[in-house]
């Protein structure tokens, strides 16, 4: 197949579909880690952890934390704060999303606690 004959047939594709529609059946979620989202009872409104879902799925964000040199910030899909991957478990996360590498969240369980939610998280590297 020449370059031309190529670029024909994928052209028409791009045209009917956005890119995320066509990379994301070339992805593959590599689970990595399991742990609990460290800091939810310093979130003040609780109401978020209320509204959380097993399989739903978190985005992690690295944070400039004075505390922290590898501080990674778990949010909802929706951007909402949810607290941290734990400190004792984030340096090798950290070096993977210094580096560019993709990594999301995924809600395994919730359990309200006393006076905060206990959130049991699995971590993925998504892979190209």
């Amino acid at each position: 197949m020449n370059d031309l004959t190529l670029k024909d047939d994928i052209l028409p594709i791009l045209e009917q579909n956005d890119l995320s529609t066509l990379v994301e059946p070339l992805t593959k979620e590599i689970h990595l880690f399991d742990c609990t989202i460290a800091g939810t009872s310093y979130i003040e409104d609780k109401t978020v952890f209320t509204m959380l879902k097993k399989e739903d799925y978190l985005v992690f964000q690295r944070e400039n934390n004075k505390y922290d040199n590898n501080a990674i910030l778990i949010l909802t899909e929706d951007n909402i704060k949810l607290g941290y991957v734990p400190r004792k478990d984030n340096i090798i996360f950290a070096r993977l999303m210094d580096a560019g590498k993709l990594l999301k969240g995924k809600v395994i369980d919730i359990q309200k606690k006393k006076d905060y939610f206990h959130v049991e998280i699995g971590i993925y590297l998504i892979d190209f």
